[in-house]
């Protein structure tokens, strides 16, 4: 090791022109690798089972049109289809389930008993209140006032 240590910004200076400089530089011929191996051929889409193998359709070198349309016949299985019931939003919740007959009555028959009784005298004591008032409110006026006046 050095005594002298280098200032951070001249060292980093000094990297950046070093890396500028290699990039700038032509690239050195390679050495040929090894002879491509040419792919296996491609099984036929329409012959796809689930059980096929598809890993020859992952490789990046296969068509993204090939690789989609392999994909689809592989996710048409029903095994694919049936959405994971653990899953928040996979239901649908579009569909109402239908209220049963014998809910239904329960319902109307607790209504009855809970809400119908008790409604009825509470609006008719609300109407007898509400009548009284009006008829403290106005006091009951003769017809004939200026008769009364005259005489």
């Amino acid at each position: 090791m050095s005594e002298e240590k280098e200032a951070f910004l001249n060292r980093w200076s000094r990297l950046k022109h070093r890396e500028a400089d290699e990039k700038a530089a032509p690239p050195a011929e390679k050495e040929p690798e090894q002879a491509v191996v040419p792919a296996a051929p491609l099984p036929a889409i329409e012959n796809l089972t689930p059980e096929s193998d598809f890993k020859s359709f992952m490789d990046p070198k296969v068509d993204l049109g090939t690789r989609r349309d392999a994909l689809k016949k592989l996710f048409v299985d029903p095994h694919y289809n049936i959405p994971d019931p653990f899953e928040p939003f996979s239901g649908d919740y579009t569909v109402e389930d239908p209220i049963s007959p014998e809910f239904l009555k329960t319902l109307n028959h607790a209504r009855r008993l809970l809400f119908d009784e008790t409604e009825k005298p509470a609006a008719a004591a609300a109407a007898g209140a509400e009548a009284s008032s009006q008829t403290e409110a106005q006091p009951q006026e003769p017809d004939n006032v200026a008769g009364k006046q005259d005489a």
